[in-house]
């Protein structure tokens, strides 16, 4: 049973990680596809702006192009090398004008978004004639290129577009055309917040998904733990009244036996102490039938036939009985109440009080203490004994039904573990409580109180 369960949980927990780990893999697909189509919108919104920049300062844009002109034409000369030409492209005097123009043209029509810009310039190629092209730059886009923008890196950004323009001119009666290439990379200011805000309801119902899974696994595997514990006490319980069962049982049939010698039934003497062993055996077996049917009752369920008793001389009639039972014990009395007259049923509390008195004997004791004292109102019963104590994590469980104190893993004294239950049970439908402290090693005290 204990390896099915086992094999049964190995399994759960494999199905769950596998739901879990499918469950992040949607999550992460649609946050990708999220990052896809909010890159797309910020292309398609930056996308009006005019390549060239015309709409936005053309003055800037015929001075980069009269700069661009300056220093193709120097080049041909001879006067600039590509190097120069490199750096007089990117030191522009215009940039900043551009860069803040740009920003507040993004600032005006995607107002709610804070983006970062970088043009970066790829190529710089001059053709003297169609055939031949001169070549003054072509490189993977740097932000060390950076014709415009506030970007610091092209890492955290990503590619809006890639412009190609062409100039013509004529130097020196002989046609040019000069081809440039730039790319605009953006950056949007917390991107990943956007994007997370849009996945809100996924990602909630995503954690809602997950979190029942858990909830649903953690319910049936205390089900499962609970139901194998329930499983566990019905088969000791079984194991139990059938050895409390067969003591009485074997008694009976060895008397039976007895009394089928004459000399036996001709001994008077004889004869009634076998009846008298038959009779008790008999008692016996009647008192566990009545025991298990009465424990299979809730307290009100129970039918008192409660009156008025003097609860002092009702004690005292236990007390007598008990020692009787167990000569051997030292039972001893403080009753600091006298003549306490309580509305009880002396049949069923009877049974409870010699059900704790019989468990002190059980679990070692060899002197019982019985108290009495008014608490609040309340009449308080105290039973203490010298006992093997009981551990603090048992104490709880005392008054479970089935419960039995274990030592290590065996039980050590037999019983139903319907004693304590009992007690529980017709304490509360007397509208009492029950309580208990104890200490292994230092025995126990259990109390009962008792409306006055």
């Amino acid at each position: 049973m204990k390896q099915r369960i086992n094999l049964l949980i190995t399994f759960s927990v494999i199905a769950l990680i596998v739901l879990m780990t499918v469950q992040c893999y949607l999550v992460k697909t649609a946050y990708e596809y999220k990052v896809a189509q909010f890159h797309t919108q910020i292309k398609n919104e930056i996308a009006q702006i005019t390549n060239n920049y015309s709409d936005i300062d053309s003055a800037l844009v015929a001075k980069k192009e009269a700069l661009y002109k300056s220093l193709s034409e120097n080049y041909i000369k001879g006067k600039n090398s590509k190097l120069d030409i490199k750096s007089g492209i990117l030191a522009n005097q215009y940039q900043s004008a551009l860069t803040k123009q740009i920003q507040r043209k993004f600032e005006r029509d995607l107002p709610n978004f804070k983006i970062d810009f970088a043009i970066v310039l790829n190529k710089f190629i001059l053709y003297k004639n169609e055939k031949k092209a001169d070549t003054i730059f072509s490189e993977t886009p740097f932000i060390e290129n950076k014709l415009y923008g506030n970007l610091a890196s092209l890492n955290q950004a990503f590619l809006v577009r890639n412009y190609v323009g062409t100039t013509n001119g004529t130097f020196e009666n002989e046609e040019y055309q000069l081809l440039t290439e730039d790319s605009m990379y953006v950056s949007v200011i917390d991107w990943e917040m956007i994007i997370l805000r849009r996945m809100t309801f996924i990602l909630i119902l995503s954690l809602l998904s997950i979190l029942t899974l858990i909830t649903l696994f953690v319910i049936a595997l205390k089900a499962l733990i609970k139901q194998k514990k329930v499983s566990d006490v019905k088969t000791d319980f079984i194991n139990n009244i059938t050895h409390e069962l067969k003591t009485p049982l074997a008694t009976l049939g060895i008397s039976t036996k007895i009394l089928e010698q004459k000399n036996i039934r001709d001994n008077d003497e004889n004869f009634n102490a076998i009846v008298n062993t038959i009779s008790r055996q008999n008692n016996r077996l009647q008192s566990l039938i009545d025991q298990v049917m009465a424990n299979s009752l809730a307290e009100n369920e129970l039918e008192l036939q409660k009156e008025k008793i003097e609860t002092e001389d009702f004690l005292l009639s236990i007390v007598k009985d008990f020692k009787i039972t167990f000569p051997k014990i030292n039972l001893k009395t403080d009753f600091q109440t006298q003549k306490t007259i309580l509305v009880l049923d002396k049949f069923h509390l009877t049974t409870a009080f010699l059900n704790v008195l019989e468990n002190a004997v059980k679990y070692g004791s060899s002197t019982i203490t019985i108290k009495t004292k008014i608490i609040e109102n309340q009449f308080s019963i105290s039973i203490e004994d010298d006992g093997i104590g009981i551990a603090k994590n048992k104490q709880s469980l005392l008054f479970d039904k089935f419960y039995r104190v274990e030592q290590g893993n065996l039980h050590n004294t037999k019983g139903l573990g319907l004693g304590l239950y009992y007690v529980a049970q017709i304490v509360k439908a007397h509208h009492g409580s029950v309580s208990v402290i104890s200490d292994l090693g230092k025995g126990t005290e259990f109390t009962i109180l008792l409306k006055v």
